[in-house]
């Protein structure tokens, strides 16, 4: 069954490699990229599938633009079968090294932009009877590294944010899954990711232990972005989503780790929690 995608951030990434086994699969694919200045980046998908690959221009940090992009897309296709909010990228250094613009820029792209974006969609697949969103987030959306704290701040809400919101839509037949990818070879961590203007207080502090990962000769990440993608469309395919996928075996063993470390925490608070509860008599 050939199906209708709107995916952000296709020029690159994760988006990139979704865009292009879904097109040569035989499926429709709305894919935004942020200007003009990514058009040379898809121009692969506008020569070879002139029909089925439809390029917007968003930012999404443009709430008005996402609004238009959604509603044009409903127009023009009658039904969108997934979305994929996928736009999005880093941000390393110390809090105390970020400028209010970074940190304003990040939660609008990758928090705010995403929860504007699912929020529009929900409607129209309301009235359609079914659909299924994908939230691109990280391992990071449950483990804290020092170094990324904006970075995480993003991913943690947009968990909360998803987690919620797919107990909302299951009523309506729409299903809701939070990608939760390790570390990859895509332009993310080697090409896009922002850093802070660092500072000196900061050298041989965990803060930078980041620029070994940004750093190719330290060695290349263990996700493959072509794989990752295969298992996101599969994913489509399953009668109930799942709310959660995590791709990447250290990513995975990580996430457990953090997991079980929060549950012996909480464990051990037993008698402190209920000493706060009235006492009935």
């Amino acid at each position: 069954m050939n199906r209708t995608w709107l995916i952000t951030g296709v020029s690159s990434g994760f988006g990139y490699h979704l865009t292009k086994q879904l097109l040569e699969k035989g499926d429709t694919v709305i894919g935004t990229i942020r200007n003009e200045n990514k058009k040379e980046n898809v121009k692969e998908f506008l020569e070879n599938y002139p029909d089925t690959y439809d390029c917007q221009y968003l930012d999404v940090t443009d709430v008005a633009a996402i609004h238009k992009t959604v509603n044009n897309a409903f127009k023009n296709h009658e039904k969108i079968d997934v979305v994929v909010s996928n736009a999005g990228y880093g941000l390393f250094g110390a809090a105390e090294e970020l400028s209010d613009d970074e940190i304003n820029n990040i939660l609008a792209t990758d928090l705010t932009g995403s929860i504007m974006l699912i929020k529009d969609f929900i409607p129209y697949m309301r009235k359609q009877g079914k659909g299924r969103i994908i939230q691109i987030s990280s391992y990071g959306g449950q483990v804290a590294f020092p170094g990324n704290s904006l970075y995480h701040a993003s991913k943690f809400g947009i968990e909360g944010f998803c987690e919620a919101v797919a107990q909302e839509i299951a009523p309506f037949n729409i299903g809701l899954t939070i990608v939760k990818p390790g570390g990859a070879r895509t332009e993310f961590r080697y090409d896009s990711a922002k850093v802070a203007t660092l500072m000196p207080e900061y050298e041989d502090n965990p803060a930078h232990d980041f620029l070994n990962m940004l750093n190719k000769s330290k060695g290349l990440a263990a996700g493959n972005p072509s794989e990752m993608a295969a298992r996101i469309i599969e994913s489509v395919d399953q009668k109930s989503a799942p709310l959660r996928m995590v791709f990447g075996s250290q990513a995975l063993r990580d996430t457990i780790n953090r997991l079980e470390e929060r549950i012996s925490d909480y464990k051990a608070q037993t008698e402190l929690a209920a000493s706060t509860d009235y006492k009935e008599e």
